[in-house]
C-alpha cells in the first residue's frame, strides 16, 4: 500500500492493526499502530526511515512496485529503533551503496543494531541536502526520545518529518488529523507522550523553542507513527509545549491492588470523601492489577494528587503496585502531590512502602497515609472519607 500526500511526496509504510503491545510488552498498542516511511521525488529521490523489521519483505516488495529502487538516491534514518530502521537490511541488499543520512549518534546505533558500515553520512542542526526544486534541513532532536533522533524538513512543501515527536500508535487508513475521530487521536497522542516523553520535557520544550526560532512554515507534520498533521498541523506542537511544562488537570488519579476487597473497599471510601469535600475534582480508580498499566499511567500524568494504595503481602506490596510505581518512578513526574493507603492483617509495612516509594519518584507526600485493620467497617470506612477529605482541602 502506498498513498500520495502531494505531487512530491508519496507515504509508503505499513500500516498494523494487529500490534497490540511495544516496547516488548512495556506499551499497550490498543489501536494498533503504524510505521510512517515516506518517499520524496525531486529531482532527486529520497526515502525517510523505513519500517519494523516482521514487515521488511513486505515494504521492499512493495517500494518495488512504487519506483525502482535503483532510482533512491539518499535514505534519511531520523532514528535507529528498529520500528523505524528495521527493513535496512533488507533495503540495502538492493542498494547497498545508498548514502544513509543520520546523526553521529545515528550512525552509531544503525551500525550496533544491523552490524553493518553502510555508506552513513553524518549530518547536525543546520545541515542542508539540496534534492532540485526543494531541499532537505536537518535539525537534531537529541533525547526525543533517543540520543540519535532528528527531524527532517521539506522546503517548498514545508513538510517536518519529526519521527517519534507528535506521533501516536494508531492505526487507520484515512491517514490525516482532520479525518479520523479526534478524541481518539488526541488520547492516543497524550497516552503516547505521558508514557514516552515525559521524561525529557524540559528537552521538548528547548527543542520546540529552537524549531520555531527558525521561522520555517509548517504546512504538515509528518511523524513516525501515526496519523499526519495536515489541518492546523501546529495544534500538536502547542500540546506538547502544554504537555512539557509539567501538565496537570483537576483530577486525582487513586490507584490500588487489593487480595479480598478490603483496599478497594478504601478506595471507594476514600474517592466518596475526595467528593464530598470538593464535587469539583475529577476522581479516577484504577486496579492495577485490572486496568492497562499505560491508560493508568496517562491519568498519573493528568492529575494534581496521586494516591497509591496495596495490602501487605509478606512485609510487602502486591506485585502489581510495585511494576506500576517502578513505572512512575522511571517517567520522573514533575510537581505532584501523593499519598498511600492499604490494608493489612497482622504486619502492615504496605502504606510505608509505598510513601517511600512514592518519595523517591519525586512526589511531594501530603499525608502519613492511611491503613486499616481487616476488612474495614462503617467505623473504618468513615475513616476513609475523613481521608479523602483532608486531602481534597490540600487540593487548590
Amino acid at each position: 500500500m502506498s498513498f500520495k500526500i502531494n505531487n512530491t511526496v508519496t507515504w509508503v509504510g505499513k500500516i498494523d492493526w494487529e500490534l497490540r503491545t511495544f516496547h516488548g510488552e512495556e506499551y499497550s498498542t490498543n489501536k494498533g499502530s503504524s510505521y510512517n516511511s515516506y518517499l520524496i521525488r525531486d529531482e532527486k529521490t529520497v526515502l525517510i526511515d523505513t519500517v519494523w523489521q516482521p514487515f521488511a519483505k513486505e515494504f521492499v516488495a512493495n517500494l518495488k512496485q512504487e519506483i525502482d529502487l535503483n532510482e533512491i538516491d539518499y535514505i534519511i534514518a531520523n532514528h535507529s529503533e528498529i520500528d523505524h530502521s528495521g527493513a535496512l537490511t533488507e533495503l540495502m541488499r538492493e542498494i547497498p551503496n545508498t548514502p544513509i543520512y543520520c546523526t553521529k549518534n545515528g550512525a552509531k546505533f544503525l551500525k550496533a543494531h544491523h552490524h553493518k558500515d553502510w555508506n552513513f553520512v553524518e549530518v547536525k542542526t543546520g545541515d542542508t541536502l539540496e534534492i532540485g526544486k526543494n531541499k532537505l534541513i536537518f535539525v537534531e532532536a537529541r533525547m526525543l526520545h533517543w540520543p540519535d533522533s532528528m527531524f527532517t524538513y521539506l522546503t517548498g512543501e514545508n513538510i517536518l518529518f519529526s519521527n517519534d515527536a507528535f506521533g501516536q500508535h494508531y492505526a487507520s487508513e484515512l491517514m490525516y488529523n482532520n479525518k479520523v475521530d479526534n478524541a481518539e487521536l488526541f488520547q492516543e497522542a497524550i497516552k503516547y507522550y505521558a508514557n514516552i516523553l515525559t521524561p525529557f520535557s524540559p528537552l521538548v520544550i528547548k527543542k520546540i523553542e529552537e524549531v520555531l526560532s527558525l521561522n520555517l512554515p509548517v504546512d504538515m507534520i509528518c511523524p513516525g507513527h501515526g496519523i499526519i498533521w495536515k489541518e492546523n498541523p501546529l495544534q500538536i506542537v502547542n500540546k506538547y509545549m502544554e504537555w512539557a511544562k509539567n501538565y496537570m488537570e483537576n483530577q486525582v488519579t487513586i490507584i490500588y491492588d487489593t487480595m479480598w476487597n478490603s483496599t478497594r473497599k478504601m478506595a471507594e471510601g476514600i474517592a466518596e470523601g475526595l467528593k464530598e469535600e470538593n464535587k469539583d475534582i475529577v476522581i479516577k480508580i484504577f486496579n492495577s492489577s485490572k486496568n492497562d498499566k499505560n491508560d493508568i499511567i496517562t491519568e498519573v500524568f493528568k492529575s494534581k494528587v496521586v494516591l497509591v494504595g496495596s495490602s501487605t503481602i509478606n512485609k510487602g506490596i502486591l506485585s502489581s503496585t510495585a511494576a506500576i510505581l517502578e513505572m512512575i518512578k522511571g517517567l520522573g513526574f514533575k510537581d505532584k502531590k501523593a499519598t498511600a493507603f492499604g490494608s493489612y492483617g497482622w504486619g502492615g509495612e504496605s502504606v510505608k512502602i509505598i510513601a517511600e516509594e512514592l518519595k523517591k519518584a519525586g512526589f511531594e507526600l501530603i499525608d502519613d497515609g492511611i491503613r486499616e485493620l481487616w476488612n474495614p467497617d462503617e467505623v473504618a470506612l468513615e475513616r476513609c472519607n475523613e481521608f479523602g477529605r483532608r486531602i481534597a482541602q490540600q487540593i487548590h
